[in-house]
């Protein structure tokens, strides 16, 4: 084994380990004490995060922050790797914003001058545009310890109509439109909520919870597969070309839409409850390109809606 293959043998096995001693290393790699004494040497003054202590239970600790070994990718795989990075770049906000910037930087500097200019290339004539909402999720790394710790938290929360404090166990985090969303279980309400994370405004407490007390999904994936599902109302909306156009631009519509030959289209698909105020404020703006079918709580509810714009604008007699 060269030493370059050793280093970076040596590299994967310290970071598998995280605790050890010269002597383990000397009989691992079939070495003498010094030479590994020497490549630990070269391993920090490379930036590996190494520590040691003296003493009859000293040795070698890795810090927080470890460096990883190095990988080798093609040039698809580079390209493969920032194409995904571009889907990133218009969140308002990201878990680990700052290491996204820094990962990027360092592994565009290693590639080659003509792989840095075809993924210029790419950055310039592809984009995952997400819509700017303006709202700031300062918590959002916070919430995301909390929730990769499998932790609860007690947070005070901000409303459409007011703010409370509540104990939630949350079941993961999903990014949708511009804005995170925190699907967790309230202890307040019983049952499972979404929470928007720029309205969480502090996280008062944050602490471990018995495992198998709240029926929560296992992961934030099953949760998304089993709310596609729901099946509260049954909902149809004829659509003009127009109103067309605009349910395709919405994931939530899209996927019940069906276009006609003639022109046109309708939605056809169930929906839950919780999504029933969201659908009418949604669908409200259309005018005449929308026309609601079913279910006849949704037209109640944009009736309500019309009827109190009309009270706003036009006073509170209807002509």
């Amino acid at each position: 084994m060269s030493k370059a293959e050793r280093l970076i043998e040596m590299m994967i096995t310290i970071n598998a380990k995280k605790d050890f001693t010269v002597g383990e290393l000397a009989n691992e790699f079939s070495v003498s004490k010094r030479t590994i004494l020497r490549d630990l040497q070269e391993l920090e003054q490379a930036g590996f995060p190494l520590y040691s202590e003296v003493g009859a239970a000293g040795g070698y600790h890795i810090l927080k922050e470890r460096i990883l070994p190095p990988i080798a990718f093609s040039e698809s795989e580079a390209k493969a790797i920032f194409f995904a990075c571009q889907a990133l770049q218009y969140h308002r906000d990201l878990p680990f914003e700052q290491e996204t910037i820094s990962v990027l930087k360092k592994f565009l500097n290693c590639l080659p001058l003509d792989v840095q200019n075809s993924i210029t290339q790419i950055q310039n004539k592809v984009v995952f545009w997400i819509p700017d909402r303006h709202c700031d999720s300062p918590l959002l790394k916070a919430m995301f310890l909390v929730v990769i710790n499998r932790h609860a938290a007690t947070i005070r929360y901000s409303s459409t109509h007011s703010e409370s404090v509540r104990t939630i166990i949350p079941i993961g985090l999903y990014a949708m439109n511009g804005l995170w969303y925190c699907p967790a279980y309230c202890t307040t309400a019983n049952q499972i909520r979404v929470f928007r994370v720029d309205r969480i405004k502090e996280i008062i407490e944050e602490k471990p919870y018995p495992k198998g007390k709240y029926p929560i999904p296992a992961s934030i994936q099953e949760y998304l597969e089993k709310t596609e599902v729901k099946k509260d109302y049954h909902m149809k909306i004829r659509l003009t070309d127009v109103g067309v156009k605009r349910c395709e631009n919405e994931s939530l519509l899209a996927r019940g839409l069906k276009t006609f030959s003639t022109g046109g289209g309708m939605i056809d698909m169930e929906i839950d409850h919780a999504a029933l105020e969201w659908v009418a404020d949604y669908i409200l703006p259309f005018g005449n390109n929308a026309a609601v079918l079913e279910p006849a709580e949704l037209i109640k509810l944009i009736q309500q809606k019309i009827y109190e714009l009309h009270r706003h604008y036009c006073g509170s007699e209807l002509t």
